[in-house]
């Protein structure tokens, strides 16, 4: 008997711990209609549009978003999706602390998403300091000095555009990407986390 493929051994590891029924479900449990558990999909709608107007504005430029009024338009699109991104996550990430989330083996779960709130901020600093106007210019420098206190300066240097262009448009997001990626796999791995009163094998109603 010849051995499997990797392909076929990948595919089967697949359907083993993430079958189509868990990846795209067509019922949920009951206790899944509470409010508190739409600011995770809140965040992803969030995050979808700040990353196609990021786009925009990277591959039109700062001349075209600081002189264009669509330019402005798109330029505030993008900064206040970044702070109903922001409000979003955080009452997500509160709602589901109370409900400690990280029951029923979604400690991963959990720490994907606690890792994503970090790497956001992180994301939205940098896209603090590439606004190219007096704003930005006063963070940098204002950041520069902490940031030569604990001896990282060298390697992290806010007052440099390029380098924080890079960070903001190419190199942070992809980060932020695969670990939102890998959050919402495992939640479809695990489920949605229940009430803590609330049994899991709670009733199931369509969510058509």
């Amino acid at each position: 008997m010849s051995k499997k493929l990797w392909t076929a051994k990948v595919r089967e590891a697949w359907q083993r711990n993430l079958p189509i029924e868990k990846l795209l479900p067509d019922t949920q449990p009951a206790y899944v209609a509470s409010w508190i558990y739409v600011f995770g999909v809140l965040t992803l709608a969030a995050f979808s549009i700040i990353l196609i107007s990021g786009l925009a504005l990277a591959f039109a430029g700062p001349a075209w978003y600081h002189t264009s009024s669509f330019g402005h338009w798109v330029n505030s699109l993008h900064f206040w999706s970044v702070q109903l991104f922001f409000v979003f996550m955080v009452i997500h990430l509160w709602g589901k602390f109370w409900m400690a989330a990280w029951r029923g083996k979604r400690l991963m779960t959990w720490i994907t998403g606690s890792i994503a709130f970090v790497a956001s901020i992180a994301t939205a600093f940098t896209g603090y300091l590439i606004q190219t106007n007096f704003d930005s210019q006063w963070i940098a420098f204002e950041a520069k000095d902490g940031f030569n206190s604990v001896g990282i300066g060298a390697f992290f240097n806010v007052t440099n555009l390029g380098q924080m262009l890079l960070l903001h448009v190419a190199f942070l997001p992809l980060i932020l990407g695969a670990i939102t990626f890998v959050h919402v796999i495992m939640v479809r791995k695990r489920g949605v986390v229940p009430p803590i009163d609330a049994d899991e094998n709670n009733t199931k109603v369509d969510s058509k």
